[in-house]
């Protein structure tokens, strides 16, 4: 970049704080990492001013105009009909957006895009409790139920909330490369960079849910301890259980066996360290790489021997498992055992 890249982020009365303030903090992250200020940032609002935010906090404005390089909306809920009715603001996207490099919403920022006509024929994410309502209400667009965040051609749309830091990390990188929105990542202490065509349906997060409380703290557990054999006898250990009462237990908790949970997140962790490559990998809580070193076939193994995800489009992260066996003797993912034991595929 030459001179500052202008990014305007659109907010208005009662939009999401952290739809502002995340993507917000990226690019000033960006400023503080680079020689000179690689981005002039910019919140707007209709009006101009202090805009009070969903959690009560003011954010500081200017007045809508002027010609952005990056734009994007942020999302709201209670003040969302209200920005998404205003003529002013319409006409505005309407000359903005077309010229921008590029432009996009956070969460439910896609409305307001989309009530001014610019995401017909786009496909594009929001958040998950509101894209029947995105599809129902614009059909010339399409929903992308699950993504994080979808790139299509100049529109950027992300899914709810945090995912606008996830997508904010990924215009950094388009921008100034994978260094610096590694660098960015490490300093906001994430655990990983999430690629956009990961699920906004998180394994993880939807089993710690469901779980019993002694079942959230072992799935914390297993996270973390991913390049370990997680057999049922290991983690009905951990678990203080016997094998057979924590298969049984763990099964109606979460909906899943043993073998499909940890293949679960094994997947999702593969395709993390895939979007991110050799040099972003790493086991953070342990401080060694999880593509090198004795971890590495551990991680690697359970993937070879039950299912191992291969993308298909990296554009749109599109991954399937080849295969999905579970060894009746072990109950881990195990191929070769299955073969040997002349059991069928489970």
């Amino acid at each position: 970049m030459t001179k500052p890249h202008r990014v305007f982020i659109l907010a208005y009365e009662g939009c999401q704080l952290l739809d502002v303030t995340g993507p917000a903090a990226v690019f000033g992250a960006a400023n503080e990492a680079s020689v000179r200020p690689v981005y002039d940032l910019r919140i707007v609002s209709s009006d101009g001013g202090a805009v009070a935010s969903n959690a009560g906090v003011a954010i500081e404005s200017r007045r809508i105009g002027g010609q952005p390089d990056t734009l994007l909306v942020a999302g709201g809920s209670l003040g969302l009909r209200a920005v998404m009715a205003r003529q002013d603001v319409r006409r505005w996207l309407r000359k903005a957006a077309p010229r921008a490099r590029r432009y996009g919403s956070v969460c439910t920022g896609a409305f307001v895009l989309a009530a001014a006509g610019l995401l017909d024929g786009k496909r594009v994410a929001t958040h998950w409790a509101s894209c029947d309502r995105l599809a129902d209400g614009f059909p010339a667009l399409t929903v992308d139920a699950d993504s994080l965040y979808v790139v299509d051609g100049k529109v950027w749309t992300s899914a709810g909330v945090t995912t606008g830091i996830d997508m904010a990390l990924a215009l950094v990188e388009a921008d100034l490369g994978a260094a610096t929105a590694n660098l960015i990542a490490r300093h906001f202490v994430l655990y990983a960079r999430r690629p956009g065509y990961q699920s906004q349906f998180s394994p993880l997060l939807q089993a710690q849910t469901a779980a019993e409380a002694p079942f959230a703290a072992l799935i914390d557990w297993m996270q973390a301890h991913l390049d370990r054999p997680l057999d049922v006898p290991a983690l009905a250990a951990q678990a203080g259980l016997s094998e057979r009462s924590f298969y049984r237990k763990f099964t109606e908790a979460t909906g899943k066996t043993p073998a499909h949970f940890v293949e679960g997140l094994r997947l999702d962790a593969a395709r993390t360290l895939a979007r991110q490559g050799p040099a972003a990998q790493g086991d953070r809580r342990q401080g060694r790489p999880l593509s090198a070193g004795p971890a590495r076939p551990r991680l690697r193994a359970p993937l070879r021997h039950g299912a191992v995800a291969v993308p298909r489009d990296a554009s749109r992260g599109v991954m399937r498992p080849r295969f999905a066996t579970c060894c009746r003797r072990c109950h881990r993912p195990c191929v070769a055992s299955s073969r040997r034991d002349g059991a069928p595929a489970r």
